[in-house]
């Protein structure tokens, strides 16, 4: 009977086998022993049935591609509509400190010129 699958310290004949947690591949030229202890499982492969998988994925994936956009869609809606209701409880929930805020020419500074410019609206407005 064929045997598929073989552990690490395991005496194997001639082949390519595959470590699928780790992506490791031994290739045995005679009559080895795997690599690795018990918890490590090989499997063994001819190269071109790892081949013919290889388009079956590919279909796998393109058949499945509009559900995953679906998905990614809805995921967006969803967030959009929830992420509104966020913001508006986070408005009122925070104080105002802003760190990211800097004031380089100085709040004085500011300050004297926002009040020049009232004090010029009410001059023109007097004249």
């Amino acid at each position: 009977m064929l045997k598929i699958t073989h552990k690490g310290g395991e005496k194997v004949s001639r082949g390519n086998y595959w470590n699928i947690s780790n992506g490791q591949r031994v290739i045995v030229r005679n009559e080895e022993t795997l690599p690795g202890d018990e918890s490590a499982t090989y499997y063994k492969a001819n190269p071109l049935a790892i081949l013919a998988v290889g388009p079956v994925l590919g279909l796998l994936y393109a058949a499945f591609l509009p559900f995953i956009g679906i998905a990614i869609v809805m995921q967006l809606v969803i967030m959009k509509i929830f992420a509104s209701g966020v913001d508006e409880v986070s408005k009122v929930s925070t104080f105002s400190w802003n760190p990211a805020a800097s004031f380089l020419a100085g709040r004085k500074h500011r300050d004297k010129k926002t009040n020049a410019k009232k004090t010029e609206g009410k001059k023109e407005a007097e004249k």
